[in-house]
C-alpha cells in the first residue's frame, strides 16, 4: 500500500459512485483516491477535476491493473458486478461492491469462489447495518433483551418510485430484478442481521408487475429512457423460512396504490421484548408489571450517518486483514434468497436454498 493510506480506485462515477467519493474523501488520513473510470469517461474526467482525483482510467481493467490502486470501489450496474469483482480480486485488490453482491446466485457464486480463492477483502455496500438505530437495536438483540426472536416483518413501499425507466434499472438481464433487488435487498440484509443470522432455509414468494409496464408510477431517481423497456416487478412479497424455526415476512414496492410514507421499516418480534424501526425512529416494546411499555429512540442529530462508518469499517478490514460485517457470504445469502423469491414467483411453489458454491 502507499505508505500508511490505502489507495483506492472508484469504477462507475455516477451517482452511487459519486457517494462514495465524498464519504471516502473525509477520509484523508486513512486514504486516498488515486484513479477513477466509468463507461462514460467525460463523467470520470468532470468527478475527478471536482476531488482533484490525479488519473482518469479509460477502462476498468486499466485500473484494476494500476500499481497505485490497492482497493477498488464498484459502483456499476448489477450486471457487471461479479466480473469486475472477480478480476480485481485475482489482480491483488481488496473490493468494496455496491449492493446487491450478484446479479443472481450464480454470480454470486463465482465472486464467493474467487474471494475464497485469492483471500482478499470483499465487502458489500450495506450501509443500512451502520445507520445509528440499527446498531442500537443490534446491541440490545446480542444483550439478549428481545429473547429469541421467532418471527421479523420488514418492508419499504414505495409509492411512486420507479427508477430510470427503460435504464438498466428497468431491464431483468442487467439489473436482476425490480425493487426486490434494488431496495428489498436493504431490508433483508438488515432483517437477517438484526435477527442474529439465522439460517435461511426455504421461501415462498409472489411478484408482480402492474405498473412499470404501462409507464405509471414514475419516481425521480435516474432519467428515463422512453426507448428502452421495463420487463421486471414492481411489487414482491415473500415469508423466508429459517433452520431455528423463525420466519421472516418482506414486502417492498417501487409503485403501490396504498397509504405510505414510502419510509422503510422493520419489525423485531422477540419472547422477552420487541423493536419496530422506521426510518431514522425507533422504539423498544416490552411488558412489565402486566402493562406493555415502550422506549423511543431517535437518530441524534449530528450522527454522521451509516455511509461514514461503512467506509471506516472498510479501511479497516483491508488494513487489518479482518472480515467484512457485510462479508462475501452475507452477500451469497441475500443473492440466494432473491433468486428463490423470483422462482417460487414464477413457478407457485415453496423453494429449497441450495448452498453450494
Amino acid at each position: 500500500m502507499g505508505g500508511s493510506r490505502v489507495r483506492l480506485g472508484i469504477i462507475g462515477a455516477g451517482n452511487i459512485g459519486n457517494v462514495h467519493i465524498q464519504e471516502f474523501s473525509k477520509l484523508q488520513e486513512q486514504c486516498e483516491i488515486t484513479a477513477i473510470t466509468d463507461a462514460f469517461l467525460p463523467l470520470a474526467d468532470s468527478r475527478a477535476q471536482q476531488y482533484g482525483i490525479k488519473n482518469v482510467m479509460a477502462t476498468p481493467t486499466d485500473l484494476i491493473n494500476s500499481p497505485e490502486v490497492d482497493a477498488v470501489v464498484i459502483g456499476v450496474p448489477n450486471l457487471h458486478h461479479a466480473a469486475l469483482a472477480v478480476q480485481a480480486m485475482e489482480a491483488g485488490k481488496h473490493v468494496l461492491l455496491e449492493k446487491p453482491m450478484g446479479l443472481n446466485a450464480d454470480s454470486a457464486r463465482s465472486i464467493v469462489r474467487a474471494q475464497e480463492r485469492t483471500g482478499m477483502t470483499l465487502m458489500v455496500a450495506h450501509q443500512m447495518r451502520w445507520e445509528w438505530l440499527p446498531l442500537q437495536v443490534k446491541q440490545q438483540v446480542e444483550a439478549g433483551e428481545l429473547g429469541r426472536i421467532y418471527t421479523a416483518k420488514a418492508g419499504w413501499y414505495r409509492r411512486k418510485g420507479i427508477p430510470g425507466w427503460g435504464t438498466w434499472f428497468t431491464r431483468m438481464e442487467e439489473s436482476g430484478g425490480g425493487p426486490l433487488i434494488d431496495i428489498g435487498v436493504h431490508m433483508l440484509d438488515l432483517s437477517l442481521h438484526l435477527m442474529g443470522s439465522p439460517k435461511p432455509v426455504s421461501v415462498s414468494g409472489a411478484t408482480y408487475a402492474e405498473f412499470g409496464p404501462v409507464r405509471k408510477g414514475i419516481g425521480t431517481w435516474g432519467k428515463p429512457n422512453w426507448e428502452g423497456y421495463y420487463n421486471v416487478e414492481d411489487l414482491a412479497t415473500a415469508l423466508i423460512r429459517m433452520e431455528d424455526g423463525s420466519t421472516l415476512t418482506l414486502e417492498v414496492s417501487w409503485a403501490v396504490h396504498m397509504d405510505t410514507d414510502s419510509i422503510p421499516f422493520i419489525h423485531l418480534m422477540g419472547t422477552e421484548g420487541g423493536a419496530s424501526l422506521r426510518g431514522n425512529r425507533g422504539k423498544f416494546l416490552t411488558e412489565r408489571f402486566d402493562r406493555p411499555m415502550e422506549t423511543e429512540l431517535v437518530t441524534p442529530a449530528n450522527d454522521e450517518g451509516g455511509r461514514g462508518r461503512l467506509s471506516r469499517h472498510f479501511l479497516e478490514c483491508v488494513v487489518e486483514g479482518k472480515q467484512p460485517l457485510t462479508s462475501v457470504m452475507t452477500g451469497f445469502t441475500n443473492n440466494l434468497i432473491l433468486d428463490a423469491i423470483y422462482e417460487s414467483s414464477r413457478t407457485g411453489n415453496e423453494v429449497k436454498l441450495d448452498w453450494s458454491y
